[in-house]
């Protein structure tokens, strides 16, 4: 009796284990934009600090996003069992968060250099050392404030996925993927901002072919960062658009019958089509974003100053 029911139970595990390595390989797929979003909008936050403290600030970011999850996936599992109205909303304002960030730094883009001005030569050192630590920090409590919005909608997409299996599946494929997309993503994006320190590491060392190599990582990681820091930027609109337009049914339906009628276009059709609700979807998060900071600028200047 007990040797069967021992090989029932190892049956049992081996069913979720089934279960979940289908679900999570399902869930990935699904959630693959996002992380390419993830990975593009974390590395242009933490790009810019001193070249030491790149993989602190990494790891800082990391340790940060694995705290989010151990407090989005409880979250995701109590309001799907008791409130599951809730998930959109808490997403769209997520959504929302993102396009206004993303807005903010188009328009400081553009219009930063009239607001800046020199700095004196003569700036004492501790003086800029405090101001290099706190611009680390409000580098970190950045990159994890993004994590935050973008690991839920991971989990609310892998909750999707796992919705009908049982709670024991749902609970462990939660975990796992969001174990594998936080190792993945600051995995990679470690690699991405050390590429400089290897290029000069390689320029250094003897023979033609591995200075040539390293001469080509130091002229490459300064377009990689700029061309990172750009798609992280376009990545918030996509993201935060394509949150608010999923959560608004006219929207969608707007952007389904744009797809259609593209489709038909000859030739071209095709292709277009395909293009459209990601267009569509980030000329919505740029306009979301504009029109939350529009708000919030008029609002700090409707405010009463204090006497």
């Amino acid at each position: 009796m007990a040797g069967a029911s021992l090989l029932t139970l190892l049956d049992d595990i081996a069913t979720i284990l089934d279960d979940v390595s289908v679900m999570s390989k399902i869930a990935a797929k699904k959630t693959a934009g996002v992380l390419g979003d993830d990975l593009a909008l974390n590395t242009e936050q933490v790009s810019g600090v001193k070249a030491d403290r790149e993989l602190p600030v990494v790891w800082a970011v990391a340790k940060g996003s694995f705290l989010n999850k151990l407090i989005l996936v409880p979250a995701a599992l109590a309001i799907s069992a008791i409130a599951p109205w809730l998930i959109t909303p808490l997403l769209m304002l997520g959504g929302l968060f993102l396009c206004y960030e993303g807005a903010e730094k188009v328009l400081h883009t553009f219009f930063h250099k009239k607001e800046e001005h020199p700095a004196s030569e003569a700036q004492d050192f501790n003086t800029a050392t405090l101001d290099a630590a706190e611009y680390e920090a409000q580098k970190i409590k950045g990159a994890i404030r993004t994590d935050f919005i973008l690991s839920a909608e991971i989990i609310v997409i892998t909750l999707g996925v796992v919705s009908e299996a049982t709670f024991l599946t749902q609970v462990v494929t939660l975990f796992g993927i969001a174990f594998l997309m936080t190792i993945g993503v600051y995995g990679l994006v470690a690699v991405i901002v050390k590429i400089d320190d290897a290029g000069l590491y390689l320029s250094q060392k003897a023979g033609s072919i591995k200075q040539t190599v390293g001469r080509g990582l130091l002229s490459f990681a300064p377009y990689l960062m700029k061309g990172l820091s750009i798609v992280g930027t376009i990545a918030m609109f996509l993201v935060g658009g394509g949150i608010l337009t999923h959560g608004v049914h006219v929207l969608s339906e707007l952007i389904t019958d744009a797809a259609q009628e593209t489709a038909l276009i000859p030739t071209v059709g095709t292709v277009i089509s395909a293009l459209v609700p990601t267009l569509l979807n980030g000329l919505i998060g740029l306009v979301a974003g504009l029109v939350i900071v529009g708000f919030f600028s008029l609002a700090s200047k409707m405010k009463p100053s204090k006497s």
